[in-house]
């Protein structure tokens, strides 16, 4: 066991989006007490559920940790698209066919590694292997189910704030409004929104079964919670330190993305005892309608990144 007794006290916080019962709280509390361990109680981070109820969530939570007064955040990469513009691509529709495939990519490769170097310029750690499940998005609906693209025309969807999202969901015929995640519940049961899109965890975990009534399973887009640092304080850590940091993300994401697939599969059955109606949707309706799409996307990202991600996954996209 490394001895730290020569090392200065240190504390800092960690902020997610999801509820204190959710997914993401108990493997990243998991992740931090294990660092307090290993370094003899040296290195000692909190964890904040709902970004810690700051006014403006996500967007705001980011804009603190660029500016250096939050050390640690998990985000998905279309809401870091508001301070990385390419990270959003991880978040391109049906660009992955499985979980697997999605992991493989964010893990290694000439892809991740060129986000990885997108976010350090703007003074961001991005956590090799540290790409924690949110799983495949689907669409969530109040009144009725979605079974083509048609079915979406005029339906108020909820959607993060990201760019992408909305663009998706207006080339759709959708109207895309975007909520935050803690108000969304209120949002669905007044109706000031129609749907949403989320994978199944964040219906259970958020409890929006219970203002729901319609699953449509369309898998249009992977969402993952990228775990991030300030690169600033990131650098100032001590390398064994960083050591053990780095170990105990690559094990607590990977007991984090095992545990979350096996939920989002045993909540099918679940969802269903409690009401909730499911439909395998017609995607190929989806994309016959995308190829405006994704040529503004493929000229945003650049045709280096967009090849970069083909590679990775061995398709064309778009």
């Amino acid at each position: 066991m490394p001895r730290y007794h020569w090392l200065r006290m240190w504390t800092a916080r960690q902020f997610h989006n999801q509820p204190e019962n959710s997914h993401l709280q108990r493997f990243l509390v998991a992740l931090w007490d294990e660092v307090r361990r290993d370094t003899e109680g040296r290195f000692d981070v909190s964890v904040h559920p709902q970004n810690a109820d700051i006014p403006g969530s996500d967007p705001q939570a980011l804009k603190i940790l660029v500016a250096g007064g939050l050390e640690f955040f998990t985000l998905m990469g279309g809401i870091l698209g508001h301070e990385v513009p390419l990270m959003e691509i991880q978040g391109l529709p049906f660009a992955f066919t499985s979980l697997a495939q999605a992991y493989r990519t964010m893990d290694r490769g000439p892809y991740i590694e060129r986000l990885r170097r997108e976010c350090a310029a703007k003074g961001i750690h991005l956590f090799p292997g540290g790409t924690f499940e949110n799983g495949f998005r689907d669409i969530t609906m109040v009144d009725k189910p979605i079974r083509t693209a048609d079915d979406l025309v005029d339906q108020r969807i909820r959607v993060p704030d990201g760019e992408m999202f909305r663009d998706l969901f207006r080339t759709l015929g959708a109207v895309p409004v975007t909520i935050n995640i803690r108000d969304l519940y209120q949002g669905l049961k007044t109706r000031t929104v129609d749907g949403q899109e989320n994978p199944l965890v964040v219906t259970e975990d958020n409890k929006l079964y219970e203002v729901t009534r319609y699953v449509s399973v369309t898998h249009h887009m992977w969402s993952g919670f990228n775990l991030l640092a300030n690169l600033e304080f990131w650098r100032s850590v001590p390398d064994d330190i960083q050591t053990v940091i780095n170990r105990a993300v690559t094990k607590h994401a990977a007991l984090q993305r095992k545990y979350t697939d096996d939920l989002n599969a045993a909540l099918v059955p679940k969802l269903q005892e409690r009401g909730l109606v499911f439909n395998k949707a017609d995607v190929a309706t989806f994309r016959a309608r995308l190829g405006p799409f994704y040529s503004r996307w493929r000229q945003h990202f650049g045709a280096t990144a967009w090849a970069l991600l083909e590679q990775q996954i061995g398709a064309k996209l778009g």
